[in-house]
């Protein structure tokens, strides 16, 4: 699974809602202090879902960054 973090909570809810609208596989979870986000909140997704997750959050502009590590 890849993190996505986020700069509030509200977008890092926003992103799960529109993952689950979709169908995708999500999992809020607890942002890794290393991934230096103002959110305490990230959304674990399924590799075979990232792509369709990213289109999906760019085209409702939802902000967000990969945590890589």
């Amino acid at each position: 699974m890849k993190l996505l973090v986020f700069d509030t909570t509200h977008h890092a809810l926003w992103a799960e809602e529109i993952a689950r609208t979709k169908g995708l596989g999500v999992d809020v979870v607890p942002a890794p202090a290393a991934a230096d986000a103002k959110c305490d909140l990230a959304l674990a997704v399924l590799e075979e879902d990232e792509l369709e997750l990213i289109a999906s959050l760019d085209a409702e502009g939802v902000p967000f960054r990969w945590h890589i590590g």
